[in-house]
């Protein structure tokens, strides 16, 4: 039994002390990050479920300083990546080099990192996206026919800007789908504008305590998958990823009309392991079909592919998504 297990009786307790330890993380995120609580609240979910995550905002929205913050509440290391149309796979993966005694020896490239954020993904050809994005899956990357593990914990955060798209390779539906969540980020409403502009142009600089480390963090990824679910909430899930299929007979005439392409089973996954970890910060023991419906929009949004009838509509992915529920 490892130190941290040993500091809870039982799994109840645990469960507590994870909702805890967010509060603890949203009250020191937030002396640096001014709003955006919930883009902060679903990225700390899919921390805590061992996924990843693709934020989708204009530049200027704090993507970088969001990310580079949780990591230093969290105490892991963080590496940040730009991507750029001249970046090869050995950029971020790492390289066999030649040492002084003529023998091979691996360098070890930026992925090795507990946090890794990927800046503008789409801006790098899919060459190296594929180099990343296979990282993701296998939590390990193979040069010259070795395997190196990743670290663990090991959570990437990649970026998107959704306006400009000249010189960009977007993400092809496949690996989106390594992606737990999309989420969006948008413009700050006016009196936390006046807060950000306030707090960035004077000399204050805030200072951030360390509220876990890695290991803890092990041990909160492991308890969410311990976290009992009833059969009809599970059973809720998979219907749901299986309504956005046009060849489900579950399907309503709304997915019909106006989605190519539904959720894998992956999407399914997802929706039990998000919807887990969003009880348990609310300090519950067990997810209902709320905490599924909570967590819906940022799995299934990047997982449905509409057609040409729901683009010249102007109908999103999150107004047919609504109509699931």
């Amino acid at each position: 039994m490892s130190i941290v297990e040993s500091q809870f009786k039982s799994d109840v307790e645990a469960v507590d002390a994870l909702a805890q330890t967010y509060a603890d993380l949203t009250t020191e995120i937030g002396k640096v990050i001014v709003g955006q609580q919930e883009v902060v609240k679903t990225v700390l979910i899919s921390l805590f479920s061992n996924g990843h995550s693709l934020l989708v905002g204009v530049p200027g929205l704090a993507k970088t300083l969001l990310v580079s913050t949780i990591a230093d509440v969290l105490d892991l290391d963080f590496k940040r990546i730009q991507f750029t149309p001249d970046l090869m796979p050995s950029d971020i993966t790492g390289s066999e080099i030649l040492d002084e005694d003529r023998h091979f020896q691996f360098n070890r490239g930026p992925l090795f990192s507990n946090i890794v954020l990927a800046d503008e993904i789409n801006r790098t050809p899919p060459k190296t996206q594929a180099a990343l994005l296979e990282a993701m899956q296998e939590r390990s990357v193979t040069v010259a026919g070795d395997r190196h593990s990743l670290p663990s914990p090991f959570f990437v955060l990649a970026t998107q800007n959704p306006i400009e798209q000249e010189g960009t390779y977007p993400l092809p539906e496949a690996q989106l789908d390594r992606f737990m969540f999309n989420i969006p980020l948008t413009y700050p409403d006016y009196e936390d504008e006046i807060r950000v502009v306030k707090a960035t142009t004077s000399n204050y600089k805030a200072e951030l305590n360390n509220i876990l480390n890695a290991r803890q963090i092990n041990f909160f990824q492991n308890l969410i998958r311990k976290i009992p679910i009833s059969d009809k909430v599970l059973e809720y899930a998979v219907e749901l990823a299986n309504k956005t299929r046009p060849t489900s007979p579950m399907a309503p005439q709304v997915v019909n009309d106006y989605i190519t392409w539904g959720a894998g089973p992956r999407a399914s996954q997802y929706l039990v392991l998000g919807a887990k970890c969003h009880a348990a910060i609310r300090g519950k023991y067990s997810p209902d079909i709320e905490d599924i419906q909570q967590i819906a929009n940022y799995v299934l949004r990047h997982r449905i592919v509409k057609n040409y009838k729901a683009e010249a509509e102007g109908i999103s992915e999150d107004q047919i998504i609504e109509k699931l529920f």
